[in-house]
């Protein structure tokens, strides 16, 4: 077994959040060895790549976006998995959607499963809203910033979930017009939503 030390360390960082990467343990002095060890008796588990956590933990709706955050820190969860966490739409991920920047290396194949999606600049940048779920910190876009990505990437999730988005959160007052505005023209889409947003208006 590790020092009692090694164990202390481990399980007190395990229990700040839902996943904990071996390289931050690494960080903290603790190595390979000591997890196998931790592993094998049944202190730690491993839930993917390069990831741990304390068994017993208790698991709520969003855990995939725990582990997906901790996974790929400066990432930012988004579009069909944002619109989930907001309580928008009924679109049911079977995968994490993630934003990363372009000249961010792919995330390696694991657990959670990820859908990854390259944003640039401001659309990468803004409308990033901070919460935490069982612990670990996730990056994930607001409602407006949202809404205005599923019509930039219509192509990619469809246009029915952009529009159904787009009603329910207008009808729910999840944001206001000028808030929809400033991330439409963000992302480039002031001219495709526009006769939709009229139509809300009218």
């Amino acid at each position: 077994m590790p020092s009692t030390t090694d164990l202390d360390r481990t399980l007190k960082l395990a229990r700040r959040r839902q996943g904990v990467r071996t390289s931050e343990l690494a960080e903290h002095g603790i190595h390979r060895q000591a997890l196998s060890r931790l592993v094998e008796a049944g202190k730690l588990e491993r839930v993917g790549r390069g990831l741990y956590r304390i068994p017993a933990s208790p698991l709520t709706e969003h855990h995939g976006l725990a582990l997906a955050s901790a996974v790929v820190p400066r990432g930012v969860i988004c579009l069909i998995s944002a619109l989930r966490f907001h309580g928008i739409g009924t679109q049911l991920p079977s995968q994490v959607w993630i934003a990363i920047d372009r000249r961010d290396r792919q995330p390696a194949r694991g657990y959670p499963p990820l859908k990854v999606v390259r944003f640039t600049g401001a659309a990468l940048t803004q409308g990033v809203r901070a919460h935490r779920v069982e612990g670990q910190p996730v990056r994930i876009y607001g409602v407006a910033k949202t809404v205005a990505d599923c019509f930039k990437y219509r192509n990619k999730i469809g246009l029915d979930v952009a529009l159904e988005a787009l009603r329910e959160a207008w009808r729910s007052r999840r944001f206001t017009m000028d808030e929809l505005d400033h991330y439409a023209g963000i992302c480039r889409v002031r001219r495709v939503m526009k006769p939709y947003l009229e139509a809300l208006a009218g």
